[in-house]
């Protein structure tokens, strides 16, 4: 690989991986109380609870969760008054995070009692003897409210090692202003069949000025979106990759056959995920498109003229009767086993990231789609029309959510990711989208590359 494709492909990881985990808005922070402390993080560093507490320090590299640990802290104290924890969070950038915590894996010292760890990065960490704390004992209370699929991705041979910080479930995402304005009814659209005949008389009506979509080449969403529907992975469970997939070559041949007949584009700067993409979405100049459902927070933070135009449902399928989602993107909290204060660690954190307690805070702090599922049938949450994201949206986002809700398919994130987000992205979809090139050349091409790895 040339020395700029290397520097693209460095730039393209970290804009993904921050892509997934930046997803909350932005919160005032918690109002204190005589008994509470605030979090104040200004300087990448602030400390929560009583100096009689068990004392712990936290490693994250999102400010906003941190506010969130730093909310349900002062919760936990206030009811466990025998039980009393003070937390130093520390938020450092991405990559210098998760150097760090490599580091002090390897050197046996200098790990943080908490640290989250987001999930392209987790398998780093995997290998061998885990050097976190093993919490089912600490989940079971919860297991049965919890996507199970999410409990499993942060796992190894049936044990938990990172409590999950929300489903990630992709969703399709419909301008319905915009459609309705042309004639057409997004909710008829069931199948990708469906959803290119939309196309098509989109086109039509428009004159060719709106696409129903844009298709990525800097991103690997919509073929996660095929794998799921196919029941297929590219990563099997000894981490062997094989990218020569059915649904794999479905996925790029149909989005092909969009671009040749002009009903979609190629997303610029790669996927929706950028600020190019925004353009393009409150421009109009296109009307739906596939993504987790995390990327709300997008439409809030960046594009909030779109307000009270955008419909939020189940993604179409390639047959009736395949499931109509997957996860994707996630954060896994982990206690280091260097902590002095394991079990009390493994208790917190469980509560705060699965509890009822701990998912109506992500979702009103951050504004994931829970983990826990009794979020998504509570009227007091889902009714909440003042919620800002429930406001927002022409459909509420958890009728889309129950609708899916045993659909949510799982890819494995192994040590074989990095590797084939590089050749996928960089060449196979770049090439089959932007050139034309045939799709089972170089798929098979990438995996001679791929191979080469493993």
């Amino acid at each position: 690989m040339s020395l700029s494709k290397k520097v693209l492909m460095v730039c393209l990881f970290a804009v993904l991986a921050c892509g997934m985990i930046f997803a909350g808005g932005k919160k005032e922070e918690p109002a204190a109380t005589a008994e509470e402390n605030t979090y104040d993080g200004a300087d990448g560093i602030s400390t929560v609870g009583p100096d009689s507490g068990a004392k712990m320090e936290m490693w994250t590299f999102v400010d906003l969760h941190a506010q969130f640990y730093a909310e349900m802290l002062n919760k936990w104290n206030a009811n466990h008054p025998d039980k009393q924890i003070q937390i130093t969070f520390v938020n450092y950038p991405y990559a210098d995070m998760h150097n760090k915590m490599t580091m002090a894996v390897q050197t046996g010292k200098g790990a943080p009692d908490l640290c989250d760890i987001e999930i392209g990065q987790f398998p780093n960490f995997m290998k061998g003897v885990v050097p976190f704390v093993e919490m089912n004992k600490y989940v079971e209370p919860y297991k049965n409210e919890i996507v199970p699929a999410r409990l499993d991705i942060y796992g190894k041979d049936g044990k938990y090692y990172g409590m999950p910080t929300h489903v990630g479930a992709t969703t399709m995402f419909y301008n319905d202003e915009l459609l309705s304005s042309y004639g057409i009814d997004y909710r008829t659209i069931k199948t990708w069949d469906d959803f290119e005949k939309a196309g098509l008389k989109l086109k039509e009506a428009s004159g060719g000025t709106v696409y129903i979509t844009s298709v990525d080449t800097g991103g690997t969403d919509w073929l996660w979106l095929a794998m799921s529907e196919y029941g297929e992975d590219w990563t099997n469970v000894n981490g062997k990759a094989n990218i020569e997939l059915d649904s794999v070559k479905k996925m790029i041949k149909m989005q092909q056959k969009w671009l040749d007949e002009g009903i979609a584009i190629v997303s610029p700067d790669g996927h929706v995920d950028l600020e190019a993409g925004f353009a393009n979405i409150t421009a109009g100049k296109i009307a739906a498109f596939p993504k987790a459902m995390w990327y709300m927070s997008r439409f809030l933070n960046y594009m909030p003229d779109m307000a009270g135009k955008i419909a939020i449902t189940a993604c179409p399928v390639f047959e009736q009767g395949q499931p109509r989602s997957v996860g994707i993107g996630g954060t896994g909290t982990v206690v280091s086993n260097q902590s002095k204060n394991p079990e009390l660690a493994a208790e917190f954190i469980s509560w705060a990231k699965l509890s009822y307690e701990g998912n109506v805070k992500i979702w009103e702090i951050l504004g994931f789609d829970t983990c826990n599922t009794t979020i998504w049938s509570d009227p007091k949450i889902t009714g909440d029309t003042t919620n800002k994201y429930i406001a927002f949206f022409r459909t509420n986002p958890f009728e889309a959510l129950n609708e899916i809700k045993n659909e949510i398919g799982k890819i494995g994130v192994t040590s074989m990711s990095p590797v084939i987000n590089e050749q996928v992205n960089l060449n196979v979809l770049v090439n089959c989208l932007e050139s034309n090139a045939d799709v089972d050349e170089e798929l098979a091409a990438a995996q001679a590359e791929i191979d080469l790895e493993q």
